[in-house]
């Protein structure tokens, strides 16, 4: 056990957050703590952490526990060099090195027999090994490749860390964390201030970390790839699954599909009994058995299933912006530069209605100064940007939110936008973007900035223009409202310019993605998976071409992995097409070659077969169990009903596992049958 957090009782006023919370985190497992907006996520983080109290309840750490956590935000005011700072956190570990010198100059000096001299080497023994676990001999080679995972160049190293703004001062905070390399580590939404390059290595950081993790983050793709145990807050307490996110979410419909069956059978046994409570409480002759029910039904009550409280699904269906010619925007030549810096040199780039292009690269390479030239915040050095006929442009950055009126309501600037919309469907827009209550009447100019960014961002998806340029949008968003973003966008008919670090968004959204990195940009006409492939792919040409040219052998020439001026369709050249008849030989060949691939296929297709039948015969006996399932007879005999159910959930686990084995058998076949014939 490395974390016990146990029956924990957290109220504000007459809201209460938690009642009876308890988890328990274990020697290298990694959580993420997840629930909706206000459930108590961050609270329950300071909590664990001692930055907060609980009314009631316990946090207890195993012994020598080392504990780190990251915030939300944080703000460094230092004048020391960035890797200085980084290091300097280290102090467990430049503790560990001083102790260890310190001992190793007095056991040079010790007597032989000092009675003392003993104890000196066995602390000196656990020292040194506490030293050499926590990197202590690579410190300095450590924090510069953490300091170069998460985005900073080697010039970087040496600049002051109060230069930095608060993003990159997120990322230096979360360099000091890593470096010193707690037992536990406790993240409170830290993929908010990286690029997707960075969150990759972040994502590889943590999943090979040697100790527990807890994490709440609204980042799905993520928390996949990181966690496996999930704490999800549901009615005021905290209930545990083992797996990643996704496997989350499918236990905890399964778990809730069951909950319900069962309240809705308490439900139903509660309204039977109470009609016999109803028609003969007060006959002398029935008092005694109508007693004994309202007994019955006090204690149904106390056992009464609790539902936890439902994922908000909003979904708007947004105006469609005016409709726009073919080509939305260019860009020719473009080069841009700031001083002695050049970003662009020589740049080509056009946009098509309909297009949601994704850009993507490593940090600092020129993502937003791209984004902000497309949208004409800012103009070109050299070369020219120029817009198509209707369009508009709506561009969304953290940092540009001047379109905020200050003595405004939260209210009052989504009803300047959307004056036509009823106040109800204003209301529902501003919760998806957590607004509720009489949060949708405070004043703008006492919102947080993140409560900024989300009010900007609501503004621009009520009269969105015909391209839409959004950078991180997703930051301060929990994942339901998150989801709400992502449906918006997949159904937006107009051009989406992107910047984000949520990948799940990315694989959503994107049709094309624009790679841009050493100030080159390349195009692929294809999702977020298409370009991931195209770059594995070209990495392995290149690799290969290298090795060959060690070995002065001839190298394939790699195919061109993407573009930089405008789409081309061209055919695929066409197959030579057979001249002159076949050959008694060849018959007899291709005769044997089709027995032999029967062969080979048998014990597949016989398999097929099976499942095939077997599919057929379940997915019927399904559709009999929901129609039995929706009688009321069944709820009143409580041993037929809790077979028909458990039925139900093992037709519903082995229906899908039928189905992948006939697609897999089925794609065996179909591959091996091609194999044959060519």
């Amino acid at each position: 056990m490395i974390l016990l957090v146990d029956k924990i009782e957290k109220s504000f006023g007459a809201r209460t957050l938690f009642s009876g919370a308890s988890f328990q985190i274990n020697a290298h497992e990694r959580y993420a703590l997840v629930g909706p907006n206000g459930a108590g996520k961050t609270t329950m983080l300071k909590i664990i952490m001692g930055i907060d109290a609980p009314d009631a309840g316990s946090v207890t750490y195993a012994k020598d526990v080392n504990v780190g956590y990251l915030e939300q935000e944080t703000k460094l005011a230092s004048d020391k060099p960035i890797i200085t700072e980084v290091m300097d956190a280290a102090i467990e570990i430049r503790t560990m090195g001083e102790r260890a010198e310190e001992l190793q100059l007095k056991i040079a000096e010790a007597d032989p027999n000092d009675p003392g001299l003993e104890a000196m080497l066995t602390e000196y023994g656990r020292v040194q090994d506490r030293f050499e676990h926590l990197g202590g001999y690579e410190l300095e080679s450590n924090a510069r490749q953490i300091l170069s995972g998460l985005g900073f160049h080697p010039e970087d190293f040496e600049r002051p860390c109060c230069e930095f703004s608060g993003g990159w001062q997120m990322r230096i905070a979360l360099a000091k964390l890593f470096l010193r390399r707690p037992d536990l580590l406790l993240l409170d939404e830290p993929t908010n201030h990286l690029d997707l390059e960075s969150v990759q290595w972040l994502r590889s950081f943590i999943a090979n970390y040697e100790g527990a993790v807890l994490i709440v983050s609204h980042d799905r793709a993520f928390m996949d790839a990181c966690v496996d145990h999930v704490a999800a807050l549901e009615n005021r307490r905290v209930t545990t699954y083992t797996g990643n996110y996704s496997s989350y979410l499918k236990q905890r419909e399964d778990n809730l599909e069951q909950m319900r069956a069962k309240r809705a059978a308490q439900e139903r046994e509660i309204a039977h009994m109470q009609v016999f409570v109803d028609k003969f409480r007060y006959k002398p002759t029935k008092a005694a058995q109508a007693q004994e029910r309202i007994r019955k039904i006090e204690q149904i009550k106390s056992e009464l299933v609790i539902l936890p409280e439902g994922h908000k699904h909003v979904d708007f269906k947004f105006p469609d912006p005016p409709r726009s010619g073919d080509l939305v925007a260019a860009l020719e030549n473009v080069s841009k530069s700031y001083e002695d810096k050049q970003v662009y040199d020589g740049i080509d780039l056009k946009l098509y209605r309909g297009d949601h292009i994704a850009l993507v690269g490593p940090n600092g390479a020129g993502k937003s100064t791209m984004l902000k030239m497309i949208a004409g915040i800012e103009q070109p050095t050299t070369g020219t940007r120029e817009l198509g006929l209707h369009v508009g442009v709506a561009y969304y950055a953290q940092h540009q939110l001047e379109g905020l009126k200050e003595s405004n309501t939260v209210l009052q600037e989504i009803d300047s936008v959307a004056p036509t919309w009823t106040v109800p469907q204003q209301r529902s827009l501003l919760g998806a973007f957590l607004f509720s209550g009489e949060d949708v009447d405070k004043r703008v100019g006492v919102l947080s900035g993140g409560e900024r960014a989300r009010l900007a961002l609501a503004k621009m998806l009520v009269a969105p223009e015909a391209l839409l340029c959004l950078d991180e949008p997703t930051n301060h968003l929990d994942i339901d409202s998150v989801d709400m973003l992502e449906n918006a966008l997949k159904r937006f008919p107009g051009t989406i310019v992107l910047i984000s670090h949520d990948e799940h968004l990315v694989r959503a959204v994107a049709n094309r993605v624009v790679d841009i990195r050493d100030g080159k940009m390349t195009v692929y006409d294809g999702d977020y998976d298409y370009y991931l492939f195209k770059r594995e792919d070209l990495a392995q040409r290149a690799e290969a071409e290298a090795e060959a040219a060690a070995s002065h052998a001839p190298a394939q020439k790699p195919a061109a992995g993407g573009r930089t001026l405008r789409r081309t369709h061209e055919p695929a050249s066409a197959a030579p097409e057979p001249t002159g008849k076949k050959t008694r030989e060849q018959k007899r060949a291709e005769a044997e070659a089709r027995a032999a691939l029967n062969r080979k296929l048998k014990g597949t297709k016989d398999r097929l077969r099976k499942v095939d039948a077997e599919l057929e015969k379940k997915r019927a006996r399904y559709d009999e169990l929901m129609e039995l399932m929706a009688s009321e007879e069944l709820y009143a005999d409580q041993e037929k009903f809790n077979a028909a159910l458990a039925e139900y959930n093992a037709l519903k686990k082995s229906i899908p596992e039928l189905e992948d084995e006939w697609l897999e058998l089925s794609t065996t076949i179909e591959e091996e049958t091609a194999r044959g014939c060519a």
